[in-house]
């Protein structure tokens, strides 16, 4: 526990010391050798995978591996022994050897990352960890998959993009809305031009979990600590991910600045008071998140981008997801619309289901009846599938470590706009300048 409070230490004082060196914060690029190159790997026959965290989500990702042919599921990781018998048994009731178990305490996942019988570290643990588990998998020579965010602070960002490039290894954010069924499918659109030149998206992430924050649902609720000391878009990549793929920022492309805002933060006080007590330490709060955090960011196309993260308000779920271009617009929340110049009734709505049979991507072709009754409508498994595809075919990963820090690099750089009276934030080049040249997202199969 000693360890985990210095790193949080360093890396906050590391981040809070760049924060203050001007209100227009620019970030200069880290030399390194071969920055942004193909990482290279040989195919693996079988992918021999170790977990670090089996919560909700992370036993969700057992499963689906298990599904998975070419997996090996070889050590199961947790601070609660609990949870790690549990999937020690799935496991073996699915008919494989029994995993290794690992859970004498925060830092155990460090033992299990040096086993010479992993090839990739696999976590779900709360955020501050993503982090450490996969700079520990890394520089033991695995290949590193996080749940989302990758990580908290640009520190963190930095190290982990550095790591890769030095061990050559990957390092994978699983940002599983890049793989949900009409994300996809405007992937396609967009790469068939229908939307001409692209212009403008809007996303974000508005689900209401203020009960979840302020009850036990997440282990020793450390998803509401996160919402008592910052204030930030904490969440941007479910809705990002998607618009950044379309909008091939990291491959010809690039997010330049971002200016953020926040209102005032009322909503968790209030369901506590309401459903826990006007006196319970929940009500008196305080809580440094406002209730609704809105960014905009522009990128080095000239593209507008604009982001909403909202969860504690009442409200229905949305990820919001608009893509406009010169041709036309597409949205998903809250119906999935459609209107394409020359083809649409003439300032009307089609159904964007309607085109469905033409444009589906090829993935969910050939995957729809497997993923059936997975995760999130089937994408969980999906990104599962198509991580260790790749890893067994020894292609390019479909997001990478340079992806995965410019996306949740948006939390920290957005935390500094507010901080800095919604001044402008210039985003770090993690590629540095190799997004100039790198190949943008292809339409590949399942």
């Amino acid at each position: 526990m000693s360890d985990r409070r210095e790193f949080l230490r360093t890396t906050a004082a590391g981040a809070l010391a760049a924060g203050v060196a001007s209100r227009v914060l620019h970030a200069a690029a880290r030399p390194l050798t071969d920055p942004a190159g193909p990482i290279g790997w040989p195919p693996l026959d079988t992918v021999r995978i170790g977990f670090v965290g089996v919560g909700h989500q992370g036993s969700s990702h057992v499963e689906n591996f298990l599904k998975i042919e070419g997996v090996a599921i070889t050590a199961i990781c947790d601070i609660n022994p609990t949870k790690v018998e549990k999937m020690q048994q799935v496991v073996v009731d699915a008919g494989r050897p029994r995993p290794l178990g690992f859970s004498r305490g925060p830092d155990d996942f460090r033992r299990m990352c040096d086993l010479e019988q992993l090839d990739l570290v696999f976590t779900a643990t709360p955020w501050e960890w993503h982090a450490p588990v996969c700079l520990a998998a890394m520089r033991a020579g695995k290949h590193a998959a996080t749940e989302v965010p990758m990580c908290v602070t640009l520190e963190e960002c930095w190290a982990l993009v550095e790591a890769a490039d030095q061990t050559r290894r990957h390092c994978v954010m699983m940002e599983n809305c890049c793989y949900d069924r009409t994300e996809m499918m405007i992937l396609n659109m967009v790469r068939q031009g229908l939307f001409g030149e692209l212009l403008h998206a809007e996303c974000g992430y508005l689900h209401d979990l203020r009960e979840l924050k302020l009850t036990d649902f997440y282990e020793q609720r450390w998803r509401v600590k996160h919402s008592i000391r910052r204030n930030g878009d904490l969440y941007p990549t479910h809705g990002l991910g998607p618009v950044a793929q379309w909008l091939d920022v990291n491959r010809g492309n690039q997010f330049d600045h971002l200016v953020s805002m926040a209102s005032n933060g009322r909503g968790l006080q209030r369901w506590a008071a309401e459903h826990i007590g006007a006196d319970s330490p929940e009500a008196r709060g305080p809580y440094a998140l406002g209730d609704v955090v809105t960014t905009l960011i522009r990128t080095h196309a000239g593209q507008t981008i604009l982001i909403t993260h909202d969860t504690n308000s009442p409200r229905p779920y949305s990820r919001k997801i608009l893509l406009q271009g010169t041709k036309g617009i597409v949205r998903k929340y809250p119906e999935q619309k459609i209107h394409l110049e020359g083809a649409s009734p003439a300032h009307r709505w089609e159904d964007l289901l309607t085109y469905r049979e033409r444009y589906e991507h090829p993935v969910w072709r050939s995957l729809e009846e497997r993923s059936r009754g997975a995760g999130h409508g089937g994408m969980d498994f999906i990104e599962d599938y198509r991580l260790i595809q790749c890893l067994r075919d020894g292609s390019p990963t479909d997001m990478d470590v340079y992806d995965g820090a410019a996306w949740s690099a948006v939390s920290a750089l957005s935390e500094r706009s507010i901080r800095e009276g919604s001044q402008p934030v210039a985003f770090p080049d993690f590629t540095r300048g190799a997004w100039k040249t790198r190949a943008a997202l292809g339409i590949v199969g399942g």
